[in-house]
């Protein structure tokens, strides 16, 4: 048998040599290893490139010659029906957070009446604008109340026979003492 006592500082000394020589040598594997979990870029939108809106002519092109060329719109102008946008971005994901675009590229097309191109404008992402959200709050009318109050709030308040004649259970109700039913007299089967 052989135990790590019976080793002689030559044997232990050669034995840590090989382990540090090992380590040394998977680091580059490692490392190396790292670029195959970087995220995939991901296409989104209208996948369209520039040698395809170049062969659109304004003043000749027309809907269809876009239609077959581009495809449908990603969208169209809110209240002009004749602004066609064709959005093309591809992102990265980002841990923790929104994916990060890495090229946004929006075509916006312009038609006349009769459905002729009237205008080709190309933004990008040093076109685009960031859009905040406020940190601002609405008041609100009313209370605040705990959560305690909110679940134990209705408790008592609600009785369903209140509204029926004492012969229920009830006292007087919203039908002022009247009752709602027979007391039972009437409802069997003949």
């Amino acid at each position: 048998m052989n135990n790590a006592s019976s080793l002689t500082p030559q044997s232990r000394t050669h034995i840590l040599r090989r382990f540090a020589q090992a380590g040394v040598a998977c680091v580059p594997l490692l490392l190396g290893g790292c670029s195959f979990f970087s995220p995939i870029p991901e296409p989104r939108g209208s996948l369209i490139e520039k040698t395809d809106y170049a062969q659109l002519v304004p003043g000749t092109s027309t809907r269809t010659d876009v239609l077959d060329l581009l495809g449908s719109p990603t969208a169209h102008a809110t209240f002009d029906d004749n602004t066609w946008i064709y959005v093309s971005m591809i992102t990265s994901p980002t841990p923790l957070t929104f994916p990060s675009v890495k090229k946004q590229e929006v075509v916006v097309l312009n038609f006349d009446n009769g459905g002729v191109l009237r205008k080709v404008d190309t933004l990008n992402k040093k076109n685009a604008m960031y859009v905040g959200m406020v940190g601002a709050k609405t008041p609100t009318p009313g209370t605040s109340s705990s959560i305690l109050q909110e679940l134990l709030g209705n408790v008592g308040r609600y009785n369903p026979m209140s509204g029926m004649s004492s012969q229920f259970g009830g006292s007087s109700g919203p039908m002022g003492g009247q009752g709602t039913g027979n007391g039972g007299s009437g409802n069997s089967l003949p």
